[in-house]
């Protein structure tokens, strides 16, 4: 038990400040194109930004233009959103709550590209023992996640596909290590949470997977920047994306190679990483209508349920990419 949870390291504390966020503004006017000096990254090391990290992918990119490229590592999405939104880093990815929680607190940022999900590589899982069957019986029950992260996005949308209301069930906010830490204790009844955690965790004896995203709901990822600095720096943005869809590229050919990489810099063991791996979607696309559709069913979702201060509309912030 205490192998797993070392493995599952601790994480930063789930949930977006919102105290002391600038104002959301509406889209400005463009800027003369800029060339920053360096180029500040937020990563984790389950991202398709390990792999470039490594490779020294954008560093070469960005080279002949005189771009520095530094890297910041963080646990999970709302952490690195509130890095992003306070100016900390320019550059960053996360699952769909982040955002949409950001978003809602007038964080200045802008959805620049997206990972489309195949909805496997989540799911809810029940520890050993446990009786329930279906998402329904889990009224009553005590359901684990981390606040503002795309796990609390799929928790709520299994319990309304289920037919239950979000107060039928007990939420437990938690960020992953310490519902990684409750799941074995027995303390939570079902754990709703993404890879290579999922993959650690389906591995213990008893474990079941209660439902995937496949079965829930797709969600996507996306890639996100600064306002100010998308901006400033188009150029240079598009070049990072250009950049990371040709490593994504690599990623999906080589996904061995990936899990060997991120067993080495996570610590997890490698057949856990392996099965992350190998159900992990890296291709890197636009912001299309469609994707941005489906993010804003799950803001409108947020918002019914009280869960975020305000509606939000997911279009306006959507970076335009120069010559789009």
């Amino acid at each position: 038990m205490t192998r797993r949870r070392d493995l599952l390291a601790a994480s930063l504390t789930a949930g977006l400040a919102t105290a002391g966020l600038a104002p959301l503004t509406a889209p400005r006017p463009a800027r003369a194109q800029a060339t920053p000096r360096e180029l500040r990254i937020g990563f984790q090391k389950t991202s398709v930004l390990l792999v470039a990290k490594h490779r020294g992918a954008l560093e070469r990119r960005l080279a002949a233009e005189g771009v520095a490229v530094r890297w910041h590592e963080f646990s999970f999405g709302p952490p690195l959103l509130e890095a992003l939104n306070t100016g900390s880093i320019d550059f960053g990815y996360a699952g769909d709550a982040p955002p949409i929680f950001a978003q809602a607190a007038r964080a200045n940022l802008v959805y620049v590209g997206a990972i489309p999900s195949r909805g496997d590589s989540q799911a809810i899982l029940l520890p050993a023992g446990s009786d329930v069957a279906e998402v329904a019986g889990l009224r009553g029950k005590r359901l684990a996640y981390a606040r503002g992260s795309s796990a609390h996005s799929m928790a709520v949308a299994a319990v309304r596909q289920a037919g239950l209301q979000w107060r039928d069930v007990q939420p437990v906010e938690l960020a992953p290590a310490d519902a990684a830490a409750a799941f074995v204790r027995g303390s939570v009844d079902a754990w709703s949470i993404w890879d290579p955690y999922y993959a650690v965790a389906e591995a213990g004896r008893g474990v079941r997977v209660l439902r995937t995203g496949v079965e829930i709901e797709r969600q996507n990822a996306f890639f996100l920047a600064g306002r100010a600095f998308a901006e400033r720096a188009p150029n240079t943005v598009s070049a990072v994306l250009d950049e990371l869809a040709a490593v994504a590229a690599w990623a999906e050919a080589n996904r061995d190679e990936v899990a060997r990489l991120q067993a080495d810099n996570t610590g997890i063991p490698f057949d856990a990483v392996r099965r992350a791996v190998g159900r992990t979607a890296y291709g890197v696309a636009p912001v299309s209508d469609e994707v941005a559709a489906q993010q804003q069913r799950v803001a409108d979702r947020f918002r019914e349920l009280g869960l975020i201060p305000r509606a939000v509309v997911v279009r306006d912030a959507v970076w335009q990419r120069p010559g789009a």
